[in-house]
């Protein structure tokens, strides 16, 4: 799978939300009566961590607007959100598109998760830990593997490790992850191989599960550590060869 940044007018698509949404219609109850353009750029921003709106595609006003049923202005302030959040990208007569990364910027990903995820873990208290997040997050990953659904193994992925920083009990760790694990999904979503890239870390997630279900915080962490290093190097190598753009020097 070959992928250029949305500037090139050539090859880019747009999400055409009247027949297949994906269930988007359906969020609309998560506005409520108080519609507000974080609340859209919530719903947004977790479509795209689990993989509705792939890299590159054009979203469409008219048709998220009116599945949504929020006014233009809302959903222009949702996408400028989402645009500083290095999510969306905005080009002049053109239209919003779905970030397409850069090599480099998978690598930053990871530096931040490493930083954030392990200090999560060290920081934890004394046993034991609410880990039933974690057990549900390994159980759909599993689940998704018997059935082949490689993209559901992805998405229950994202979840473990969303999960795992609640363990901080921090609103502002939470949101900054919900952020970056979202943008970790525009490198998975483009993937050639998507089963090579995530059945290894089926079994790398339980490991790390178990060890904090039997209270050894400092085990976990090291597991997580190597978890994450070996991850950047072959989500940085699979992504730059989807790309086709070098991985450095």
């Amino acid at each position: 799978m070959r992928l250029t940044r949305p500037r090139a007018t050539e090859g880019t698509h747009t999400v055409d939300l009247s027949g297949g949404t994906g269930g988007l219609a359906d969020d609309r109850a998560l506005l409520g009566r108080t519609s507000t353009a974080e609340r859209v750029a919530d719903i947004l921003r977790t479509r795209i961590a689990e993989g509705y709106f792939p890299p590159g595609v054009r979203l469409s006003e008219e048709s998220i607007g009116g599945a949504l049923g929020v006014s233009r202005n809302t959903l222009r302030e949702a996408f400028r959100l989402l645009t500083h959040e290095r999510l969306l990208v905005h080009e002049l007569n053109r239209g919003v598109f779905v970030r397409v990364l850069a090599v480099g910027d998978v690598d930053d990903i990871y530096r931040t998760r490493r930083l954030v995820e392990c200090a999560v873990v060290r920081g934890l208290g004394q046993p034991p830990y609410a880990v039933d997040g974690l057990v549900a997050a390994v159980a759909e990953g599993e689940g998704a593997a018997r059935a082949e659904d490689w993209r559901g193994v992805s998405t229950a992925n994202i979840h473990f490790h969303r999960e795992l920083v609640a363990l901080a009990g921090s609103a502002r760790t939470d949101e900054l992850m919900r952020g970056v694990l979202a943008e970790l999904r525009l490198a998975f979503h483009v993937v050639d191989d998507p089963r090579a890239l995530h059945e290894p870390y089926l079994l790398r997630n339980r490991e790390i599960l178990d060890a904090l279900r039997a209270g050894e915080r400092a085990a976990a962490e090291q597991l997580l550590a190597r978890y994450l290093d070996d991850s950047r190097t072959r989500v940085a190598a699979a992504y730059a060869q989807a790309v086709d753009e070098p991985t450095g020097p």
